[in-house]
């Protein structure tokens, strides 16, 4: 069984930082891209950010330039550094992996494992 597990989430101060950590566990499967979405109270699911087995990435023009996606194939862990946080970047963070042929990194649907998710709040 493929299991993902998020951690580092909390509370920071508007302009604070924070890293994610996603662990995958038992069988896990190669090659996997993995990607983090958020949602917030009221809202839809959205993508967030995307890392491909090769090291590939992608950001959500609302985090770019601002977040940073890695990963550490041996581990096998996914990080997510969030810088500059924002109040709008609170939400719920999931990690997601997927494998795989023509998936595209903001669909969740291509994405067949999911954690549990992390809270992000940023706040003064």
């Amino acid at each position: 069984q493929f299991r993902l597990v998020e951690s580092g989430g909390g509370l920071v101060q508007p302009g604070g930082s924070l890293t994610l950590s996603c662990t995958a566990s038992g069988v896990t499967v190669g090659h996997a891209y993995y990607g983090w979405f958020r949602q917030a109270p009221g809202k839809d699911r959205e993508a967030v950010s995307c890392i491909t087995y090769d090291g590939i990435t992608f950001y959500a023009d609302s985090v770019k330039g601002r977040f940073t996606i890695s990963r550490d194939n041996a581990r096998p862990t996914v990080y997510l550094q969030l810088n500059n946080l924002k109040p709008e970047d609170t939400a719920l963070y999931y990690c997601a992996a997927g494998y795989g042929y023509n998936w595209y990194w903001m669909s969740a649907k291509d994405y067949g494992f999911w954690g549990q998710g992390t809270q992000v709040t940023v706040s003064s």
